[in-house]
């Protein structure tokens, strides 16, 4: 009797660690909203970039241990729409628009924007959001693999990308054309999140696999990486991502066009 109750015990555990991971990646959201406010513009930026890792470990987590519920689902919904969708939204309109100083030319209008184009940026992320739980919710299709690509950007790449611009440059932008460039940008990363674009998943990458010492050379390098050079690592790493669904789009076209070339060219008739 002892051993079933304390294996109870340990199956409830290994159902609230997935949660706890969770609640870890909202109190990053709500740290960097209040930083946000005050100034931090930074703060707020590193806590977007810790929440993207805890998102990351709530999922591998819930997976490795066979944890997953429709509970963690919806809270991790919630969680996404918080962390990823009002904190960076708050802190793209505090750092890129608002804190532009009144003296410079079209300050007025490029704020008026910016409330726009980051409310825009909230709205699209919590669209994709509810996409993505419909797509989720549908049977995989007959002959699909398990490791399906995200349609449309995720909406913690597009936290990540406003998060790492401001750690590259934690100073706001003072000039009215930085203020028009960061309107586009952030528009453009609500459009991507929006977008039928492909996206790469990492959600099934195997550390198990026999290359998993490269791996973990791989992953040791990268962390060092970010420890001594994290402004422009992890800027390359956010853009890199963002702009893959653009890539691969590009991609697929160049590889597929001279097949139509080739097909339209055994269609056309002959000039006789």
């Amino acid at each position: 009797m002892r051993n079933n109750s304390k294996k109870r015990r340990f199956r409830r555990g290994i159902y609230v660690l997935p949660t706890l991971f969770t609640i870890g990646t909202i109190f990053c959201g709500f740290f960097a909203v209040t930083n946000a406010l005050k100034g931090e513009f930074n703060l707020a930026a590193i806590a977007i970039g810790f929440a993207v890792v805890f998102d990351g470990l709530d999922g591998r987590i819930a997976r490795m241990t066979n944890s997953c519920s429709e509970f963690g689902v919806q809270i991790d919904s919630l969680a996404d729409v918080v962390t990823f969708g009002l904190a960076p939204a708050i802190l793209a309109y505090l750092w890129g628009a608002r804190a532009i100083p009144a003296e410079s030319p079209y300050s007025l209008h490029l704020q008026q924007l910016g409330w726009i184009v980051c409310f825009g940026f909230l709205v699209c992320g919590a669209m994709r959001l509810a996409r993505y739980n419909i797509q989720s919710a549908m049977p995989p299709p007959s002959g699909s693999g398990s490791e399906k690509p995200f349609v449309g950007m995720p909406i913690p790449a597009g936290a990540a990308m406003i998060a790492a611009t401001v750690h590259f440059s934690p100073e706001p932008p003072e000039h009215w054309i930085a203020g028009i460039f960061w309107n586009v940008l952030v528009g453009f990363l609500g459009f991507l999140m929006v977008s039928t674009l492909k996206y790469p998943s990492f959600k099934h990458v195997d550390l198990k696999s026999r290359q998993r010492f490269v791996n973990f050379v791989l992953l040791a390098m990268l962390v060092a990486l970010i420890y001594f050079y994290s402004q422009v690592v992890l800027l390359l790493l956010a853009a890199g991502y963002a702009f893959s669904g653009l890539g691969l789009k590009a991609y697929g076209l160049v590889k597929h066009k001279p097949e139509g070339v080739l097909a339209a060219g055994k269609l056309r008739p002959d000039d006789t």
